[in-house]
């Protein structure tokens, strides 16, 4: 969902464009022994967790960051034919057609899917890809903006084009970030196909601000984080995850007993995340090891608290800080991905004009 996801600046993630962990060769991961992992950034495991893979499988793993999801996956079509590496984890529900239609990926069925909801499961019949974490993309509000002001926060999309949250709402650009797109997603299925033009019509006069990825709007424009104070953020509502209180809470130097930050419910849209073998990946079989990971319990129960997304897996644990701070959205906005596939790109250019220009 990344996170995209949500991870406090005190964990480090998201502010790095492209980074090594694990052992890696000083080389291209090409060695047998290697596994590299391309992500976005805000991908995040335990070490204790990492290493057990590591011992178990005889693999080390290389990571590589490759930017926000959009980026990410535009790179790996960019470079399929000569991969930056094995698997690439962080295409989600709505860039997976993209992906699967530029043949980024070679079929795999992971041990341990039939232990996976098949809701999540949307290449089922090809196993291109692999389930892995579900989240919810929702404008996030700073609760003591909205207190001191006294002003109720916006709960629905229609609220966010009304006049009393003039200038207030900063979202990502729907062309190059998962969330900004997810945001449009969310709006064409509240709205319908005519409707969420005249919807962004409203929100660009009502002084929507848009930047390029999560990092900078969460952590430079939004308020209510705590990097976002320091930096001076002075949007109050910023789209996010749901998920993203409970990390506020989690990372903060002194624990609040509430997060500072809430969730618009009627905002929400459902994104799920997979991860695939790049097809000519030079260690296919490090590659399919390591997608077994991702969906083991061990793996499913860790990333949590780290990525900030629900598991997958059924049966998987899931912290009670983490939904104690941030429940899933009861019922968020989904999309059908043939529709996705079908008007993505016209969306998004249309958006694209209509906002930005």
């Amino acid at each position: 969902m990344h996170n995209k996801t949500l991870v406090a600046v005190a964990v480090g993630l998201g502010l790095i464009s492209l980074s090594a962990c694990g052992s890696t060769d000083g080389g291209s991961g090409s060695d047998s022994k290697t596994v590299t992992l391309v992500s976005h950034n805000s991908w995040a495991v335990s070490k204790k967790v990492l290493k057990d893979f590591e011992k178990r499988s005889g693999y080390k793993v290389r990571v590589l960051k490759d930017g926000d999801a959009g980026q990410a996956v535009n790179k790996a079509i960019l470079t399929k034919g000569n991969p930056q590496g094995d698997v690439f984890f962080g295409v989600d529900n709505t860039l997976l057609s993209r992906a699967l239609d530029n043949g980024l990926f070679q079929p795999y069925t992971a041990k341990g899917l039939d232990k996976v909801g098949a809701a999540y499961q949307l290449d089922k019949d090809k196993h291109r890809v692999t389930p892995v974490d579900y989240g919810d993309i929702c404008v996030n509000y700073d609760k003591a903006y909205f207190s001191e002001h006294r002003l109720t926060p916006p709960r629905s999309f229609a609220d966010l084009a009304e006049p009393r949250y003039k200038n207030l709402l900063v979202t990502e650009n729907a062309a190059t970030s998962s969330p900004g797109l997810g945001f449009l997603l969310g709006s064409a299925a509240r709205f319908g196909d005519q409707g969420w033009q005249d919807y962004w019509k409203k929100l660009k006069a009502n002084g929507v601000k848009v930047v390029d990825g999560w990092d900078q709007a969460y952590y430079q424009e939004f308020s209510g984080s705590s990097e976002g104070k320091k930096a001076g953020g002075d949007r109050p509502l910023v789209v996010s995850y749901a998920s993203s209180p409970p990390a506020e809470v989690i990372y903060a130097k002194k624990r609040p007993s509430t997060a500072p930050t809430g969730v618009a419910t009627g905002t929400c849209f459902r994104q799920t995340e997979f991860a695939g073998l790049l097809s000519n990946a030079r260690n296919p079989e490090g590659a399919k090891a390591f997608i077994d990971f991702l969906v083991s319990k061990e793996f499913q129960e860790d990333m949590p608290l780290n990525m900030f997304v629900y598991p997958v897996l059924r049966g998987a644990g899931v912290p009670a800080e983490f939904t104690a701070y941030g429940p899933a959205a009861k019922d968020p906005e989904t999309m059908a991905p043939a529709r996705i596939a079908a008007n993505r790109d016209q969306w998004v250019k249309s958006w694209t004009s209509l906002v930005l220009k």
